[in-house]
């Protein structure tokens, strides 16, 4: 009896073992949808969220909830057509579309992911001129050297860690500033959940916070990077398996990333709003906080801002190379010819363009908005996907998911026409 005993005890701690290993399996997943976050904590996310903060206070903060609430929806969509398929959007649009509706579609998405380049290294540039001065073409130029050396040299899981390092340093650096500034908390909550009406001016504003959240490179950017996880396996036990789990990681980050959005909207209103002071540049920033903050923090602003910059830019290049060599049908690998060429464009033409901006501040917030007039071709274009039969059998969106994922298209559109008839008259 005491040997059989003995077998029992073990027995339950057998199970017990399993079932606290089982637990660990969530962190085993939790890598794409960070890469994914990094890209809407970008210096195009900083430049908006602080312009919406210090112009408007705290009465868009709702903007950033309804963001990421749409966020969530699209991006765990488009992983399932990664997971289900083994092809990124890219490529599931180019095998099962007509050239004449991917092709334009696809050509869209690599200038908005060259849009989002131009942001990531102004971003980097600017952080590097707050910080030893550098002048900003010089900074973008060094950025993007650095970035191109990783994405060329680097393996993705490589990036992958070095994304999680850096987005972990940005967090704790605004969690450590809005420990300085006085928040109106009550306030800040009713703000989070309840749409006020939008204020004068606003429009270009809220276009570029919803540009800089739901970005159309980070839709083909998830749906490769989560093959990474078993992609290989195709067996429906081992699909159903990795779905769970690439919910958790999808909700997991992008609540980190809605956190570090409304905590640069709070620093800005708690800062500026309610000094009424205007913030035309992110440089601008640094100066402002000193007095306000204190050396540390505003020292602490421009490295996360720098850590921002960099992770964002290999975030932007990898997708490029991964929508470009979709066009081709191939899937994104940094030692193909057609990722290094995506890879290469993104940030090339982004540094051209460089050049050529008298205000990077300015740049930034429009580079924001050009995203989120794209975003609705590649939303309906990524709903058809994940809707067919055809491409995802019996693992296609429900009726009411469909619906849902329209309508979210449908609410960028008429969004985007405000804005474009708010401007024209």
């Amino acid at each position: 009896s005491f040997i059989g005993m003995w077998n029992f005890i073990k027995e339950l701690r057998r199970k017990d073992h399993q079932r606290y290993l089982g637990g660990l399996d969530f962190f085993k997943y939790i890598g794409p949808g960070l890469l994914v976050t990094v890209g809407f904590i970008d210096p195009g996310n900083w430049a908006s969220n602080f312009a919406a903060g210090a112009d408007f206070g705290y009465s868009l903060l709702w903007v950033i909830t309804l963001s990421t609430i749409m966020l969530i929806v699209l991006q765990h969509n488009v992983a399932h057509l990664g997971i289900v398929t083994g092809l990124c959007l890219s490529e599931a649009a180019t095998k099962y579309t007509p050239k004449w509706v991917s092709r334009p579609i696809l050509g869209t998405a690599v200038l908005a992911s060259i849009s989002t380049s131009l942001a990531e290294i102004l971003g980097g540039a600017i952080a590097l001129e707050m910080l030893f001065d550098i002048p900003i073409i010089w900074g973008s130029l060094l950025t993007a050297f650095f970035v191109t050396i990783m994405l060329f040299t680097n393996s993705y899981k490589r990036i992958e860690r070095s994304i999680i390092a850096f987005v972990s340093v940005i967090g704790l650096s605004f969690l450590y500033e809005l420990f300085l500034v006085d928040i109106d908390w009550p306030l800040a909550a009713r703000s989070w959940v309840t749409p006020s009406s939008i204020p004068e001016g606003s429009l270009l504003v809220i276009m570029s916070v919803l540009g800089a959240v739901v970005m159309p490179h980070n839709l083909f950017l998830h749906s490769e990077v989560v093959q990474s996880r078993e992609y290989n396996k195709k067996d429906d036990a081992s699909i159903r398996k990795l779905l769970k789990y690439e919910f958790y990681d999808t909700l997991f980050s992008m609540g980190v990333g809605w956190a570090i959005n409304s905590a640069m909207i709070l620093l800005a209103a708690a800062t500026f709003f309610a000094n009424h002071i205007g913030v035309e540049e992110l440089q601008q920033a640094k100066s402002l906080l000193e007095p306000l903050l204190g050396n540390q923090a505003a020292t602490i602003f421009a490295l996360a801002l720098l850590m921002a910059g960099i992770s964002s830019t290999v975030t932007s290049g990898m997708a490029a190379g991964s929508i470009f060599a979709g066009m081709f049908g191939e899937s994104y690998h940094v030692k193909d010819v057609h990722s290094r060429v995506g890879i290469l464009l993104s940030l090339g033409i982004a540094l051209v363009v460089i050049l050529f901006i008298e205000n990077p501040f300015q740049g930034l917030i429009i580079s924001q908005m050009i995203l989120s007039i794209q975003l609705p071709f590649t939303i309906f274009l990524q709903v058809g996907l994940t809707s067919s039969k055809r491409v995802m059998g019996q693992y296609a969106n429900s009726r009411w998911s469909s619906f849902v994922l329209y309508t979210m298209a449908v609410i960028v559109s008429v969004l985007n026409l405000a804005l474009l008839f708010s401007e024209s008259f």
